[in-house]
């Protein structure tokens, strides 16, 4: 939970008001507020959510004792409050009254009266009443990192949030070229530092000023202009050699005078708009190092492994499209330089039939991509051979940085222009990486544990055996405060909603009882975050009727999938092959909910004579699987089918990770007038959303999430709670009774899906977009200084201090 920003006069002023008249209120409705306390302090419960309080509420409201309660500040606290902590005859209220903004509360039973606090307060009641035999003055390491945030740039603007490269720019503009000889010298020299492997591009030292390039630019304009359309750089490079440039600016002559034409008119008068589009220009990114170290990373054979999924197909579909980008922006500019991008991840000697033992794979689709393993360590130096869980290997990264470091210096050159991290431990490396190589960092997060799991923080000691989230969370705020800029999928990962708390929000202010607290741990408002989604392979993932595309053979494989026999890779046989199916493709863990939308279909008969239903996931022989978690569901998914006698309208298969049979699959079932259905409690994006949506698929999808953004609700899809499943189920049951009264209400949505998927997510709009932002970031890092450069001291000493001795105890 965040910690409030410093409140204006204003605002401090109403938030005294507020104060004030919910003691107003307490002192006029005593017998009514003093009931609904003792009956929340009654339920025994350490901590209320947000639902808790708000069902408990409005239910008192609607009681002739609570009828009073209605219509006032008292209802309004209680709707923005997210946590409750009942500590003796006491209730602490932490309340959200916007994104990013909160205020905290102490509400006395006993006496009637009501205080503000602040963070720290509150964290340390809930710290009491977690370890209710800890001192209430008990000191514990504090985490603050606002005043590392003063004289930085801020966004205002909830709305703004996600589009930080643009506030960045325009506020930063004005800010460097307020004085005009100033900004115009610092971007000059920016010009002047451009060079590939110890070539001058762009400038060179002919133009020894800013004066020299305003004139420069002026003759090359008289100069080019007096070349024909076809003209290329080789037919004036000598004239423009001579003036002071060097390639760099454009292949074609037309693009030479429009990029010089930008800058000329940023010398003259700066405009934020006209400066983004002259960086996005630049040749700025040759070679591009992802990092990915956790999970069986390979191209083939590796999905449905342990703590391996959307994530490698995510960065497959990445550096495919980064590549083409990058060729295509590198011939633009009129340069003939190949670009070099490398995965590092782990390798694995026990690579279970994998490629995760080789040291470098090309990755296919590619010309200048590979993957590069290197090995984790022990401390006396020996490679484990064996695959780790993701949660265990904290006491690895920094030795496999370091070797990292060298092989990436070897391969690439010496020369590494940008860095990504993926997930927490990929993060972390790239903060170790950047810095040792003076490069821009962006971080993806892809999802954060500390949200999946109900109070993991401040219940962190009852994981730590298994998930280890002290290192976890401690990796996370040192990397998310080193990133130059974080890209995600949505808002929500940044934000959330009105009334859900976002993924990066809940690193605001926490703790972790007994460890330390953070005071102000991420400002959501930080203009390092960008929303950059990411797209599906449109080679895999087209639309049904595209007929002319389907490969024979792989529809036939995806037929016996769906109506074969039963099997130990299959459980079930349809038995009505003329009803539509309901299709879900999922890991089997418990937020992924699959075990949810099989016990929503096996209590509703009436959905059950509409429509079939299929599932791809997990194992259907519970021997098969290594995750104890995973095992579980399974079980429990068998006997809902064997206490409801499914096995004529339910298909269970094996996870599949061939993704032409998936591709193949959405689409069989899209022949059926089916519907694709995501039942996650949570899903940070909703990558199979995307891909059953291009293939033509009505899609059905969590509310709680990226799907939320995704799906525009009853145009391209629809948006359900997985926490009411019999309500979801009786929707399905209206969908389809829809379809069969109105034969274009199926494809109308069927279209709808495709046209939104080819509007907002393709992997050539994510790949345009996250090299500008590398571009743009990198400039003004260098240009205006904002290094962060106490901010990394203050995190190195917490990184030695804190995570070291912790990732040390992860056995």
């Amino acid at each position: 939970m965040p910690v409030p920003k410093v409140p204006s006069r204003q605002e401090a002023r109403k938030k005294a008001d507020t104060l004030e008249d919910i003691r107003q209120l307490l002192a006029a409705q005593r017998p009514a507020c003093f009931m609904w306390f003792s009956r929340l302090l009654e339920r025994g419960a350490p901590f209320l959510l947000h639902s808790d309080l708000v069902e408990s509420f409005d239910a008192f409201c609607d009681s002739e004792e609570g009828a009073g309660l209605k219509d006032t500040p008292l209802r309004k606290l209680v709707h923005a409050a997210q946590e409750a902590v009942l500590l003796n005859e006491q209730i602490y209220l932490a309340v959200r009254t916007g994104v990013g903004v909160w205020r905290y509360f102490l509400f006395d039973v006993g006496e009637m009266d009501c205080r503000a606090l602040d963070a720290g307060e509150f964290l340390q009641a809930t710290e009491r009443r977690v370890e209710q035999d800890q001192a209430p003055d008990a000191r514990v390491l504090e985490l603050d990192l606002s005043p590392f945030d003063r004289g930085l740039p801020r966004l205002r603007d909830p709305r703004s949030i996600g589009k930080g490269v643009e506030f960045l720019n325009r506020h930063l503009s004005n800010d460097i070229f307020e004085d005009t000889a100033t900004g115009d010298e610092r971007l000059f020299r920016f010009l002047s530092l451009h060079q590939v492997d110890g070539r001058h591009l762009m400038i060179n030292q002919r133009i020894k000023g800013v004066q020299d390039l305003q004139e420069a630019l002026s003759e090359a304009d008289t100069l080019l202009a007096r070349q024909g359309g076809d003209a290329t750089w080789d037919t004036v490079e000598l004239a423009l050699n001579q003036l002071g440039f060097e390639a760099g600016w454009g292949r074609a002559v037309t693009r030479i005078r429009e990029t010089m034409g930008l800058l000329s008119d940023i010398l003259e008068a700066p405009e934020p708009k006209a400066l983004a589009e002259f960086l996005s220009r630049l040749p700025m990114i040759f070679n591009i190092v992802i990092l990915s170290p956790h999970g069986y990373f390979g191209q083939a054979g590796v999905l449905g492994m342990p703590d391996t999924g959307g994530q490698v197909v995510y960065i497959l579909d990445q550096v495919r499209a980064l590549e083409r980008e990058m060729k295509r922006t590198i011939h633009e500019q009129g340069l003939d330089i190949e670009p070099q991008l490398l995965i590092v991840t782990r390798l694995i000697p026990e690579a279970q039939g994998t490629t995760c033992d080789q040291h470098i794979e090309a990755v296919t689709g590619t010309e200048h991509t590979h993957i590069l393993r290197i090995p984790f360590r022990t401390a006396t130096g020996e490679i484990v051979p064996h695959w780790i869980s993701r949660f265990k290997i904290w006491p690895y990264l920094e030795r496999f940085a370091a070797e990292v470091e060298l092989e990436i210096r070897a391969q690439m050159s010496g020369r590494v222009d940008f860095v990504i991290g993926n997930y927490s431990d990929g993060n972390l490396v790239a903060t170790l990486l950047s810095e040792r190589l003076g490069v821009t960092q962006c971080n993806i997060a892809h999802a954060l544990e500390k949200t999946k799991y109900l109070h993991s923080a401040l219940y962190w000691q009852d994981h730590e055996a298994e998930h280890h989230f002290s290192c976890q969370f401690t990796a996370d705020l040192i990397a998310m405060n080193t990133a130059d800029f974080i890209i995600t999928s949505t808002y929500q990962e940044v934000a959330g909603t009105a009334d859900s708390v976002g993924q990066y929000e809940s690193y605001g202010c926490f703790t972790l009882p007994g460890l330390y607290r953070v005071l102000k741990g991420i400002d959501v408002f930080d203009p390092k975050f960008n929303i950059v989604s990411p797209g599906v392979n449109e080679e895999v993932f087209f639309p049904y009727s595209a007929s002319d595309r389907r490969i024979a053979d792989i529809r036939l494989a995806a037929e016996e999938l769906v109506y074969g026999d039963p099997g130990e890779a299959a459980r079930g046989q349809l038995q009505e092959r003329e009803k539509p199916i309901i299709f879900t493709m999922a890991r089997l863990d418990p937020v992924k909910n699959v075990r949810g939308l099989l016990e929503w279909y096996a209590g509703n008969k009436d959905l059950q004579a509409k429509a079939n239903l299929l599932i791809a996931g997990g194992y259907v022989n519970p021997e098969r699987s290594r995750d104890a978690a995973e095992r579980d569901q399974i079980e429990r998914m068998h006997r809902v089918l064997d206490e409801h006698d499914l096995a004529g309208c339910v298909r269970w298969v094996d996870m599949q990770t061939d993704k032409n049979r998936v591709g193949e699959l959405y689409r069989l079932v899209a022949d059926t007038r089916g519907v694709f259905v995501q039942p996650a409690l949570f899903e940070a994006f909703g990558l199979t959303v995307l891909e059953a949506m291009a293939t033509g698929l009505p899609t059905f999808a969590t509310c709680y999430g990226g799907p939320l953004e995704i799906i525009e609700h009853g145009k391209s899809g629809f948006h359900i709670d997985p926490n009411h499943g019999a309500a979801v189920a009786d929707t399905l049951c209206v969908f389809f009774e829809q379809c069969d009264q109105d034969s274009d209400h199926w494809m109308t949505l069927s279209q709808g899906g495709i046209d939104r998927v080819h509007e907002r997510y393709t992997w050539s709009l994510y790949a345009q977009r996250l090299l500008t932002l590398s571009r743009i970031y990198g400039f003004w890092k260098h240009i205006s200084g904002i290094r962060r450069e106490a901010t990394r001291r203050y995190l190195e000493m917490f990184y030695q201090l804190m995570y070291k001795p912790r990732a040390a105890e992860v056995e």
